[in-house]
């Protein structure tokens, strides 16, 4: 009997730790949007959104052990997938545009000289 209170009361205290751990997550996701949205560097941004990302993932992965929900964690892989191939596709569109502002600057140097 003594046993079922000690997990009763220890199953409380992770689920307060867990659910504290939510809420501490979800204000660093709010301040990465803010470092996404500020900047002030493109790098900054990608960054911020790779981070959110990150930090996305592993409050699915809390609500589905909080939950005991299996489909979460599947709809984590997923959503790490997709999280990837974002910052990949942002890093690849930020050095196209960077090759193409130094070709742009190479190219008024030897017009002007």
């Amino acid at each position: 009997m003594v046993v079922t209170g000690e997990l009763t009361a220890l199953g409380a205290a992770y689920r307060t730790v867990l659910v504290g751990a939510l809420i501490f997550l979800a204000l660093m996701v709010v301040l990465c949007l803010i470092r996404a949205v500020k900047g002030p560097s493109i790098a900054d941004r990608i960054v911020a959104v790779n981070m959110m990302g990150t930090m996305v993932m592993v409050m699915i992965a809390i609500l589905a052990f909080l939950l005991k929900e299996g489909y979460l964690v599947d709809i984590c892989l997923i959503y790490a997938m997709i999280s990837f191939l974002a910052v990949i596709v942002l890093t690849k569109v930020y050095m196209g545009v960077h090759k193409e502002k130094e070709n742009s600057r190479e190219g008024q140097e030897n017009g002007s000289d």
